[in-house]
Formats: C-alpha cells, structure tokens, sequence
C-alpha cells in the first residue's frame, strides 16, 4: 500500500479559495506600496549562511534553517567532530563544515545584502518591497508557522524620521483597506538601552530586551525569573520593573521616561525620537489606537532605533506587523554609515484574523464572472466567440469543456462561486442572443450578445 502522502509540520497547502482570499491581501498590501513610492526587489530562497548567522541574536540563529551541502556533505569533516555530533556534542560545529547555505529568516538581512551589492545602480534613500516565503525552525501552533510569507517595505540611506511617520501611515491605510482594527505599539531601541544604562548592565542589553520582549507571553513575573537568571542583579530587576509597566496616557508615558532617564543620554535620545514620531504621526490623524510600550523589544540586535509592532484589537494571534529602524545592518556587509527603517506585514496572519473576523469582500472567491453552458459543438463554437470578447473587456469568463447534463453543468458553477451563467441553445443560436442566469437571485433573461458585456460589467 502507498504511504499516505502528507507535508511538513508548520507548512500548508492553499485551495483555490484560498489563494483567492490570500490574493486579496497582497494585492491590497502592493497597492498601498506603490501609492507611498515603494519599488519592488526580490531575493534567492536561500542565502549564504555566513550572511544569515548572527544577525537576528542568538535564540534567532537557532531557527535557521540549514541546507546541507550538495554531494558527498561529509566530505572533508572531521571524523571526531561527527562523532561528538553524533554523541551530542558540537552539533553547531558540525553544522559550520557541512551546511554554507540556509533558508532566508526573514527579508531585512538579505536586502541589507542585496543593497551592498548593488550600491553603484540604487538611487538613495531607495524605497523598496518584497512580499516572498519566509522559513524559521520554530515549533508550529496557531499563528505560527514554519513556511510563511512576509511582505516588507524599506527604506535605507536616510536618518530622517519622517521616514517612521511615513510607515506608521502605510500601516494604518492597509489595515483601514483590509477592515481590521489594530494597535500600533511603539518603542525605541535607545530607551532600552538607556534602560540598560541606568541599571548599571549596558553589557546585559541583549539579555535585558531578549527578556522583557516576553512579558506579553509569559508575563511579568516569569520575565523578573528570567532577568535573573541572565544575570541582572534583584536590585537591577526592581529599577526595571517600573519602567516596563508604565501606565496612563502616551504624553504621560514619556513625561515618566523621560524623568526616569534623565541621566542617560542615550535613553533620552530615545525619547525625544518616540515624542517626534508620534506627534508627526498624531498630527496627520490614525484609524489605529497608537501606545507607548516600553517591553516592546522585538528582540533583533538589529534595531537600533524605533520598534514598531501591530496587533489585532478583535482576535487573540501574535503580532501582524513588526519593523523598526536599523542604523548599522548593511556595515556587516562592508557598506557602513548606511541607516534604514523597514516594516514587515505577516501575511499569514493576517489571512488567519481576516478569515476569523470573516472580513473578505464578495465574490473574490470566484473563478469566473460567467460559465457558459455547453450543449454541442455549434453552441461551444458560438459561446467561445463571446467568450473572446468578453475576455478582450476584462472580464473573466469560461466555458464548460464537456456537453454534460445541465444540472451538472450548474453545479460546478455554483461550487466555484460563479454568478452568472450563460447559456446557449438552438433558440439562442437562431436569434444571435445569450440567456444569462443570475446564479444568486435565480433570475433568468434572454439578452442580445452585444448587451452582454454591459450586463455583466
């Protein structure tokens, strides 16, 4: 017996329907990329390990997934060193000699990398999207996935923060489109790292954002435990505490920061960078409720400035959005100096809330506008003849393949969603006119064939 056939944990396969649906979305979502001047640019499914590693913090290069080497992959290892991976040992190290390329983890790094490369043919600030896959070994549950597709909008080769404001527009304007309401959160990198400061631990920063960017999933006193056991001393913990908790309205937020980091320079830097932001992005008016929150870490050593992340006010998922700014990615890549800011939509999860708040619009689900009944070879001929010209008008129309009866023929127009059905007969031949059925209402009438296109527009 064959075996059951079956796919990965933490991938899927979509339906027709359901790419209909998901269409929807990055359709939406290019759209409102081009209104604000984005460009598109698209990179390899894989990447080099060694531009992957290191650049999304230690827990994050532990999701990597590594593509071993083509051939003999164990060629030229050391035959110690596989068996202490064998044993459980040095399984990373193992890793290094048989794996050079990996899936991409998300689409910032490789852009970094595709910016260095083609630095002498980009015009800066460049603006660009890049909705593509996405891969991650993370342990599959409801909003997460292995496989899943992330769609980015960037822009490098400016400092201005006007750039974050721009952002912060765009979000708003898809999630108006899209029809869900959201919570865009707002932090800045400086502010943790004044955090860090004022505690005495500016070498525990990563420990510090790695921690408190938990305290929505595990919360506050189990991020106190885990600060612990990185290290930070119960005195550390309880300066910590009140600055990741605040409450009250945004002005009030930032009045007690800037209090509290008063005597760091760079936590004060990051205040004065979140006032501006969300002033400019006030002024200009949001749909979106807009907060403060000081655990907001997003724990990629990347970010460097402003922290940006959205989540859905009307269904329990994880963020939908996320980005921030990064001042320092593409120096790795030997192009230095160089700042950007990006936003990243989770088009997964977004199909996973719009599929539960049911939001889509009627009708994208249909495969055609109109299926023409087939009767015989004369009436397929004429039905093909329109069908032309219907298509010429832009409008999506087929023909059943097979002189079936016609209740069979109007079920697989009703399966697909299909309006409208045209049907042709002998008396439609005789009379050069088409007999359209309104699948939804049930309403029939016979039309001339040059009334159709209008009828159905």
């Amino acid at each position: 017996m064959a075996q059951k056939p079956s796919i990965p944990k933490g991938t899927r396969d979509f339906t027709p329907a359901e790419m209909a649906r998901r269409n929807y979305i990055f359709d939406t979502i290019r759209t409102v990329f081009k209104l604000h001047g984005f460009q598109q640019i698209e990179t390899p499914a894989m990447e080099n390990l060694s531009t992957l590693m290191g650049k999304y913090g230690e827990e994050g290069d532990k999701l990597l997934f590594k593509i071993l080497n083509s051939g003999d992959f164990l060629r030229g290892a050391d035959p110690q060193l596989i068996q202490s991976a064998i044993a459980g040992d040095d399984s990373a190290k193992l890793a290094a000699k048989i794996c050079e390329k990996g899936l991409r983890y998300d689409l910032t790094v490789p852009f970094a990398r595709f910016v260095v490369m083609h630095r002498n043919d980009l015009s800066f600030p460049f603006k660009r999207f890049q909705i593509q896959p996405v891969w991650r070994a993370d342990r599959p549950q409801k909003g997460r996935y292995r496989e899943f597709y992330q769609c980015d909008a960037d822009v490098i080769g400016s400092d201005s923060l006007i750039n974050e404001i721009e952002l912060l527009q765009l979000i708003d304007d898809v999630f108006s489109r899209l029809g869900i309401r959201i919570t865009i959160k707002l932090n800045n990198r400086k502010v943790l790292a004044g955090i860090a400061e004022l505690v005495g631990a500016p070498d525990k920063i990563v420990d510090i954002t790695v921690a408190i960017d938990k305290i929505d999933k595990i919360g506050l006193d189990n991020v106190k435990a885990e600060l612990g056991e990185r290290g930070l001393s119960a005195e550390a913990i309880d300066r910590i505490t009140p600055l990741i908790t605040l409450s009250g309205s945004n002005a009030e937020r930032l009045a007690s920061l800037e209090e509290m980091l008063a005597s760091s320079e760079t936590g004060l830097k990051g205040v004065s960078e979140l006032r501006e932001v969300m002033a400019g992005t006030e002024a200009l008016g949001l749909c979106a409720d807009l907060e403060l929150d000081v655990s907001l870490a997003r724990g990629l050593n990347y970010y460097t400035g402003t922290i940006i992340e959205v989540k859905a006010r009307d269904v329990e998922i994880g963020s939908i959005t996320g980005g921030g700014r990064y001042d320092n990615l593409t120096g790795v890549f030997g192009l230095p100096g160089v700042s950007g800011v990006g936003i990243s939509f989770g088009a997964d999860r977004i199909y996973d809330v719009l599929n539960t708040l049911n939001l889509y619009p009627e009708g994208i689900e249909g495969a055609a506008k109109v299926m023409f009944t087939n009767f015989g070879p004369k009436e397929a001929a004429r039905s093909l003849q329109i069908i032309k010209k219907l298509r010429e008008s832009g409008i999506p129309a087929e023909l059943y393949p097979d002189a079936a009866k016609m209740k069979k023929q109007m079920g697989r127009a009703d399966s697909l969603g299909i309006p409208f059905v045209a049907i042709i007969g002998e008396t439609e031949l005789q009379n050069g006119t088409v007999t359209l059925k309104n699948m939804t209402t049930g309403e029939q009438s016979e039309i001339s064939t040059e009334k159709l296109t209008e009828a159905l527009g």
